[in-house]
């Protein structure tokens, strides 16, 4: 009996966690009505000669594109009920009893017979691949979370904060990556975006991750950690089929805030550069010697320079990707980051994150064509905490 219960509240939990189909939208609920509307909206100004009832034909299929199967059966036995009343009630129509068995009227009935039978299915194809999209969807939001992982707030002298956009909303899912991890030599940040898209970019960003994770923690210095994310990246690459080895690249900035010095050591290997926030300015911080992008290393030599800039308590350091600076304006332009988030210098991480995806939104008037990943790291004052 036990296992009986635990089966049945496995169950149940089971199809509390099924994927919810989307409503669909109001004015797709409220189109039946409103062609029926139209069709009693017409029938006073026709001349009798004229059957407008034949347009309730098409009902049942206007119905399927919004409801299921049932309502659809419901709206089809409407519609011929409807169809009778309009072809022979005198006090209605102005027609004669007789019409209601009139052939015309007759073949009416049968092809919205007809019609809402396809409905129906045409219903019940619709609720499948609904439900089908939403469990892709909900696969992907898994992945995405399982990809990105959230990241703690505060992490010894650093608070962090994160935003990931997606160009597509129904996807939810890209190559774009950021990760945050607490070593002994520091919090050691990573922020990278994957050559390409679709399946092959976040399988690609998933081994990055998993290498970064673990490599943070080994390496003694960030030239130690790029170097090491390269050979992996290299032979993930090299199991990719055909030519796509050497078209897959990732660009990223790796950055490390140590418990106890005032700097931040950053290496950046082809990525946008980071913004440092400091005092009312947001400066970018280009790098001295700029290293090739993950896994194109190999075409230039390993060399990777660290550079170093002062972080003190308060400054804040944003990292991205080029979804941000790459995000255009109606006529086109560019999207000035710097020059945009100069006077948000004294907002907190959360809220310059916020303020900024609002911003792009409204600087391209809602069409995001690209992922956007953000980071915030902010400085916080007293000893580093464990």
């Amino acid at each position: 009996m036990r296992l009986l219960r635990r089966g049945r509240a496995g169950t149940a939990r089971a199809r509390d966690h099924r994927p919810q189909v989307p409503a669909p939208p109001a004015w797709l609920r409220w189109l039946p009505p409103a062609y029926l509307a139209v069709v009693l909206a017409i029938e006073p100004v026709t001349p009798v000669d004229w059957p407008v009832s034949f347009l309730l034909i098409a009902l049942p299929l206007v119905a399927a594109y919004a409801y299921g199967p049932l309502a659809v059966g419901v709206v089809t036995v409407f519609a011929i009920v409807f169809e009778g009343v309009l072809a022979g009630t005198p006090c209605c129509a102005g027609r004669p009893v007789a019409y209601l068995w009139d052939r015309h009227y007759v073949a009416n009935y049968a092809c919205t017979t007809l019609v809402g039978i396809l409905g129906a299915i045409l219903a019940v194809h619709r609720l499948r691949r609904e439900r089908t999209l939403a469990t892709v969807r909900t696969v992907a939001e898994t992945a995405q979370r399982v990809l990105l992982r959230p990241v703690p707030r505060r992490l010894r002298q650093v608070s962090v904060e994160t935003l990931y956009l997606s160009a597509a909303a129904e996807a939810r899912i890209g190559g774009d990556l950021y990760e945050v991890v607490p070593t002994e030599y520091g919090v050691r940040l990573l922020v990278g975006d994957v050559r390409g898209k679709g399946l092959v970019a976040v399988e690609t960003a998933a081994a990055v991750l998993g290498t970064f994770r673990e490599a943070a923690y080994d390496e003694p210095d960030l030239i130690a950690l790029a170097r090491r994310m390269e050979r992996s990246m290299s032979r993930h690459a090299a199991q990719l089929p055909g030519g796509e080895a050497a078209e897959r690249f990732v660009t990223a900035v790796f950055a490390e805030i140590p418990d106890h010095e005032p700097v931040v050591r950053i290496v950046n290997c082809g990525h946008p550069p980071p913004l440092l926030i400091r005092k009312g300015a947001a400066t970018e911080l280009h790098p001295g010697d700029p290293a090739p992008p993950i896994n194109l290393g190999v075409l230039v030599g390993n060399g990777y320079q660290v550079d170093v800039e002062p972080f003190h308590p308060g400054d804040q350091l944003l990292l991205y990707t080029d979804g941000v600076t790459e995000t255009r304006d109606p006529g086109g332009s560019f999207y000035p980051l710097a020059e945009r988030v100069a006077p948000w210098t004294g907002l907190s991480p959360r809220e310059l994150l916020d303020r900024l995806h609002e911003d792009l939104v409204a600087y391209s008037a809602g069409r995001l064509e690209d992922d956007i990943a953000a980071l915030v790291a902010h400085r916080l004052p007293g000893p580093g905490r464990g």
